[in-house]
């Protein structure tokens, strides 16, 4: 059987964690950030982890066991 391919698109937005959790980064930061409050801007700028609903889904396309 060939060796599974990852996801461009995958490498791209996700990080794997030391613990083997998926990490991803929250959207809406890029631009037009006036008209975004304070607190939006704030909660935005620290990564996330992927919910354990995903988290299957995404490892399959990072090709990660």
């Amino acid at each position: 059987m060939p060796k599974m391919k990852t996801h461009s698109s995958a490498k791209k937005r996700f990080k794997l964690t030391g613990s083997g959790k998926v990490k991803r980064f929250h959207a809406n930061t890029s631009h037009r950030l006036w008209s975004k409050g304070r607190k939006a801007k704030l909660r935005n700028r620290d990564a996330a982890v992927v919910c354990e609903a995903e988290e299957k889904r995404v490892k399959r396309m990072l090709a990660v066991g």
